[in-house]
């Protein structure tokens, strides 16, 4: 094992905002909202209707197909409506809405002590995964109960647990593993019943001491349990990134880390695995960040699904006097993407709302020049692709070559050419563009030849 990969970039890590802002539960006051795609897959169907009484666990969305997941309530009250709602990416969605009662009653069936992991089956833990709605927390949002059902359970080598949190500004899940080390490592050992060949491993970023001992408590004496302590570098979290250092493993986009014997789920999934299995707990919160120059008390919260992004902003004491908020972020500068308001709900990936001051992208366009041919760009690209040569193709409309001759769907959009490059390029936006029409085209064609 190794303590980082070949690239990456070190921006500042403006963490110092919030690092020390312990979780701390959020309950909504207003109505909440839940959209039923809040995962990689087909959006969940939904099964209430206005007028329906809810409660704190109530499935409202099923999962509609393979790779898709259920939607949980967290809210107590009834169904105001099921309608399209303009959600984080700016597009109207079609979304649950409840009106908040603020009793947040509980289903029954939610446990206040756990019950014994000794004699779970594999059945057991995938359908208590699957019935909570769990998903990737850690922004991808991949179906969990899909993740921990590969083809061959004895071909997995390593569970890889992902608390480096390498995105600028956050650290809830810095703070979820100082807070609730035991639950997760007793989440590690539940995953771990499903590959019996695999090794666990923890994988933190050393700017996160507390974390890193917190963790090294937990896992004293579990034997197949180890904490990594990982390089500071950007994107030292991403999946792929993850398994270089761990697996020494290179993998190519057709592949999925399970084929190379690797899953990989963030510490907050392996938090809310614990809850599910041990609790009957369903995922209806999880943890955020809300942090930023404008905002007057960077926080870490448990807050809930569904929740408005204006009301955990409010909660962080809002923006502060005299500041302007310039952007609006749904997650970290690297990686999230801007809001065009803050009337929308959280959702299951949601991990940060950073509110800038200044907006860098804006800065970055006044300054922007002709590509220097510096090779920047390729240096740290984790992946070892070439942006220069992807942008050129892409301007050329050549998407054969962008995704044939170099690769280009291979990005993973973690915006470190675009940070480095001198020329102040768009570059990542260039490519996600780009990855989406070259999508977009191949589900055309798949459709035309049905």
């Amino acid at each position: 094992m190794r303590d980082t990969f070949r690239g990456g970039v070190h921006p500042r890590e403006h963490k110092e905002l919030s690092r020390k802002a312990a979780l701390r539960v959020f309950d909504a006051k207003g109505e909440l909202v839940f959209p039923l795609a809040q995962h990689i897959g087909k959006p969940a169907k939904a099964i209430v209707k206005k007028g329906d009484p809810v409660l704190v666990g109530t499935r409202i969305g099923e999962a509609d197909g393979f790779v898709s997941a259920n939607v949980i309530c967290s809210c107590s009250g009834t169904v105001k409506a099921v309608e399209k709602r303009r959600t984080i990416s700016g597009a109207m969605q079609e979304c649950i809405v409840v009106d908040n009662d603020g009793q947040y009653t509980e289903i029954e069936g939610i446990l206040k002590q756990p019950v014994s992991a000794e004699n779970l089956t594999r059945d057991d833990i995938l359908n208590a995964v699957k019935d909570a709605g769990i998903i990737g927390l850690g922004g991808a949002g991949f179906p969990t109960h899909v993740k921990l059902a590969p083809k061959d359970s004895l071909a997995i080598k390593y569970l890889i647990a992902n608390g480096a949190e390498c995105e600028p500004y956050l650290t809830c899940n810095d703070q979820l593993m100082r807070g609730y080390a035991k639950e997760i490592v007793e989440g590690m050992e539940i995953v771990l019943k499903l590959f019996p060949n695999a090794q666990g491993v923890i994988a933190i970023e050393n700017n996160k001491p507390e974390a890193i001992a917190a963790m090294q408590k937990a896992a004293a004496g579990h034997k197949r349990i180890r904490v990594l302590g990982l390089r500071t570098k950007y994107p030292q979290g991403g999946e792929r990134s993850l398994i270089k250092v761990i697996a020494g493993i290179d993998y190519p986009i057709t592949k999925l880390p399970a084929d190379v014997g690797c899953i990989v789920d963030n510490v907050g999934t392996i938090y809310a695995i614990e809850r599910a299995v041990l609790y009957h707990e369903p995922l209806f919160r999880h943890v955020m960040t809300v942090t930023g120059e404008a905002i007057r008390e960077p926080s870490n919260f448990i807050a809930r699904d569904g929740t408005s992004f204006q009301e955990l902003i409010e909660a962080a004491g809002g923006i502060r006097e005299g500041v302007e908020a310039k952007k609006i972020i749904s997650g970290g500068p690297m990686m999230g993407i801007a809001v065009s308001s803050t009337e929308v709900p959280i959702t299951k990936t949601t991990n940060a709302i950073t509110v800038l001051a200044e907006d860098p992208v804006e800065a970055a366009d006044r300054q922007m020049t002709p590509c220097l041919h510096c090779g920047r760009c390729t240096t740290v690209c984790p992946n070892g692709l070439m942006p220069q040569m992807m942008a050129d193709a892409v301007a050329a409309g050549d998407y054969e070559r962008y995704e044939k001759k170099l690769f280009g769907l291979d990005c993973i959009s973690c915006g470190s050419c675009t940070y480095i490059c001198p020329a102040k390029r768009p570059l990542t936006q260039t490519f996600k563009q780009t990855k989406a029409e070259i999508m977009a085209r191949k589900r055309a064609a798949q459709g035309g030849k049905k």
